[in-house]
């Protein structure tokens, strides 16, 4: 135990969980956000709050294109289990190395272009910054692995940066984003799907129901799948 002293007696417990637990680490992509841009750090887990609230309560929920999974701590207080799936593997061992005992996450290596990671499982899925990465002419087989994913009642969160916001984005977020769509675009895409579409805009860390065209990032809830899971 630390022999150092706070001068207010309620932070002592700082340091006793420095040395009992250790600091909390960023991941590969979180840490390079804020040392690049810390704000950009708000953003995220903002759009992640905005999952963990809309999915509170469900059972099982799956996050597919994680990262570092980051943000994925916030969706899993809110559940009771989460499997977070990335198609790098690099990228899941740096989650496996900060998994956290309290707040546990099935971290999976899985490509959705190959299928589902199981079928009709999951009361939840969401996927944010990913579809932007995705080919156009493998969009729908994309979303129907996504689908495949849910159970019947299930329900989808996408969420995208706009067409409307690229001018704005940086060289390396540019370098990925190869289908980035308006809202009445990202609307018709996942009303091939899923017959309730409803699309809401984003500015920084708010959420809100605006013009689309001056929004910066777009919220796809999805319910009532189309097909079944084959």
């Amino acid at each position: 135990m630390s022999k150092a002293q706070t001068k207010e007696k309620q932070y002592q417990v700082l340091l006793e969980k420095r040395d009992t637990v250790g600091l909390a680490r960023l991941g590969l992509m979180s840490s390079q956000v804020y040392l690049d841009d810390p704000k950009r750090l708000t953003f995220l887990l903002s759009r992640y709050k905005f999952v963990a609230k809309m999915f509170g309560g469900m059972k099982r929920v799956l996050e597919v294109g994680c990262a570092d999974a980051f943000g994925t701590r916030l969706v899993r207080q809110e559940v009771a289990e989460v499997v977070a799936v990335d198609f790098d593997p690099i990228f899941i061992a740096d989650a496996k190395s900060r998994q956290d005992k309290k707040l546990p996450i099935d971290l999976r290596v899985h490509d959705l272009l190959k299928g589902p990671v199981e079928k009709a499982a999951f009361d939840g899925v969401y996927c944010c910054d990913v579809i932007e990465h995705i080919e156009p002419r493998v969009e729908d087989l994309f979303v129907g692995n996504l689908v495949r994913c849910l159970r019947p009642h299930g329900t989808l969160i996408v969420g995208s940066p706009s067409l409307e916001s690229q001018p704005y984005a940086s060289p390396q977020s540019k370098e990925g984003h190869v289908n980035c769509k308006r809202a009445p675009e990202l609307k018709a895409l996942m009303e091939k799907h899923f017959h309730n579409v409803f699309i809401f805009s984003m500015n920084d860390e708010v959420v809100h129901t605006g013009f689309y065209p001056m929004a910066h990032y777009l919220f796809a809830l999805c319910c009532s799948p189309r097909t079944k899971s084959k």
